[in-house]
């Protein structure tokens, strides 16, 4: 899994946020305590392909409008079927308890009514934090070959009251949209707060703030197929992509799932079952049995459309799930981080405990040079 930091973007951009322009409370409930799911645009509560409600936001301000075209690969008609237009700054209001949330907003780029998707460029801002700037989906869903987009943000709300999710247009001459917001309440550890994280090719951590806000840039399934949100663990909704696009060259390496008489063993000892569903563990890619041939070549994931210059955490799950490779010194690994050391001589068997003891995300940061995607 990799996810991205906005350190510095975030905390200059706290300095410049504007004033709110209009604000409206979607009334929204769930069958999950704390969740909040909107279908923009929507006069009426609908259901997703994953069995998921999405409630209307009838009464908020802007224009309902209904996509002109439905693309067939998209996974569900909800929530991308119908869209809130703004021409003009606006702000839904949505009332949460105090912690870290899940804040992601859905764009399916469409002709809506008489406005091109080609003039849709806006800005999102939300909990004092600019998460957008100058976006077009359009364009973005183009170069990434996707029919829809998904952005998602994780942000902390210091007390209880609300995430306030503002929209505003570029220009008089462009349009801000949006088809589908959805808040889901985090763990409260699933980012460590209480410690500084290592920081690849520097001699000091980096340390997280509680405050501090992270857009997820990717979330990976290692030596498996994709993993849809209804799979995901403990209700979270996330999705998890396969990796094979990803491998560097021809060196695919070895991917595998777990042996049948491997129990993926979650716990106090190893890691909360939160940390990621039980299909991520139960697959692995590696280099193969043969050592000789190893050192010949390294296992290489690139991973693109990184902006240069801003923090990265990447996390590693990690996770010994077949036989026999059981005890400590069997299989020892570097990892590196455009081409930096981010950690040295890491053996699964004895961080975890055993065969099928997960082992907590292994956690580091990295600044990424210009011109330069992490890998």
């Amino acid at each position: 899994m990799a996810s991205a930091t906005l350190l510095r973007r975030l905390l200059l951009l706290i300095l410049v946020a504007t004033s709110v322009a209009a604000a409206a409370s979607v009334d929204v409930t769930s069958a999950v305590a704390g969740q909040i799911r909107v279908n923009c645009g929507a006069s009426v509560s609908a259901t997703d392909s994953d069995g998921r409600e999405w409630a209307g936001d009838a009464a908020s301000s802007g224009v309902a409008a209904d996509a002109s075209y439905e693309d067939p690969s998209l996974h569900s008609a909800v929530p991308y079927m119908t869209a809130r237009v703004f021409n003009s700054t606006y702000t839904y209001s949505f009332p949460v308890a105090a912690g870290r949330v899940f804040l992601r907003l859905f764009f399916y780029p469409s002709d809506y009514g008489d406005r091109t998707a080609a003039d849709a460029l806006f800005g999102v801002a939300a909990g004092g934090v600019t998460l957008l700037r100058d976006f077009n989906a359009s364009q973005t869903a183009i170069a990434l070959d996707l029919a829809c987009i998904v952005r998602e943000f994780s942000l902390n709300v210091s007390a209880n009251s609300a995430v306030h999710v503002t929209f505003t247009p570029s220009s008089q001459h462009h349009y801000a949209f949006v088809n589908g917001i959805e808040i889901v309440p985090a763990p409260s550890d699933l980012f460590d707060t209480n410690k500084p994280v290592p920081t690849v090719g520097r001699p000091d951590p980096t340390p997280l703030r509680a405050d501090t806000a992270f857009q997820t840039m990717y979330r990976l399934n290692v030596g498996g197929a994709a993993v849809l949100p209804s799979d995901d663990s403990a209700h979270l909704y996330r999705t998890w992509a396969g990796d094979s696009p990803y491998i560097l060259g021809a060196g695919f390496g070895v991917s595998y799932g777990k042996d049948p008489n491997v129990t993926i063993q979650y716990g106090p000892s190893t890691a909360p079952r939160y940390a990621a569903p039980e299909s991520v563990y139960g697959t692995a890619r590696s280099m193969g049995p043969t050592g000789q041939v190893n050192l010949n070549y390294n296992l290489t994931w690139v991973l693109p459309y990184i902006d240069a210059g801003f923090y990265y955490l990447v996390r590693l799950h990690l996770c010994e799930i077949q036989y026999p490779i059981t005890r400590p010194n069997q299989r020892v690994f570097d990892v590196f981080v455009n081409n930096r050391t981010a950690e040295k001589a890491v053996d699964v068997v004895a961080m975890g405990g055993g065969i099928g003891r997960r082992r907590s995300p292994t956690t580091s940061s990295s600044r990424s040079p210009p011109g330069r995607p992490t890998s």
